[in-house]
């Protein structure tokens, strides 16, 4: 399959553009800085790009069969940056017939996590939360097979592949992933045509 990915340089893009590759994908990297990005490979296209620019997504997504965004705010301040990725990604799909993405959000998204430890995410998390709301709303809004992934705190570690993953409420008593399950739950699900139109959460 040709899977474009965004933000292939953060922690679980890394870990996206890996197993994609391993699994025998063809994978596009849309990176700012293409030297962030170690891996090289015969089916890695690596695109230098910014997806802030309308022109430099919608060149970037033609020809290709998914869309896995692994965007990220960089900071805590009020910023819409996700939503305005987003707003040139959308359009871009529908332009050159894309239909499926998978993008990883927060758990929190949607104050979906109970107790004290939902209160500090919307304390601590709250500008970020909602732009990756946003972000969501958007694809939501547009007529795309998404698979939304609300993973809770993201650790560095092995693929365990025994994750579980809850539509619409994050896994009871769940605190944390790594990177390495919630790319490995977004090639599942893209592989095997799974959790179609459904936002999940993820922890152990």
């Amino acid at each position: 399959m040709k899977i474009i990915v965004f933000g292939a340089t953060g922690g679980t893009g890394k870990e996206v553009v890996k197993q994609a590759l391993e699994a025998g994908h063809h994978v596009t990297a849309f990176v700012r800085t293409p030297s962030k990005l170690t891996v090289e490979h015969e089916r890695l296209n690596v695109i230098q790009g910014d997806a802030l620019n309308e022109q430099d997504v919608d060149k970037a997504v033609e020809g290709h069969e998914a869309v896995i965004s692994c965007l990220g705010s960089e900071g805590l301040k009020p910023s819409d940056v996700l939503e305005e990725m987003m707003q040139n990604i959308v359009p871009a799909m529908q332009k050159h017939g894309l239909s499926r993405i998978l993008y990883v959000a927060s758990a929190g998204i949607y104050k979906e996590i109970p107790g004290f430890l939902g209160w500090m995410s919307q304390r601590i998390l709250k500008n970020v939360l909602e732009d990756h709301r946003r972000a969501v709303n958007t694809i939501l809004a547009a007529d795309l097979d998404y698979t939304i992934a609300r993973p809770m705190r993201l650790d560095d570690g092995e693929t365990t592949k025994t994750y579980r993953a809850t539509e619409g409420v994050v896994p009871k008593n769940g605190k944390r992933i790594t990177r390495s399950d919630v790319a490995h739950f977004l090639l599942t699900s893209l592989e095997e045509d799974k959790w179609k139109k459904e936002t999940i959460g993820l922890a152990y």
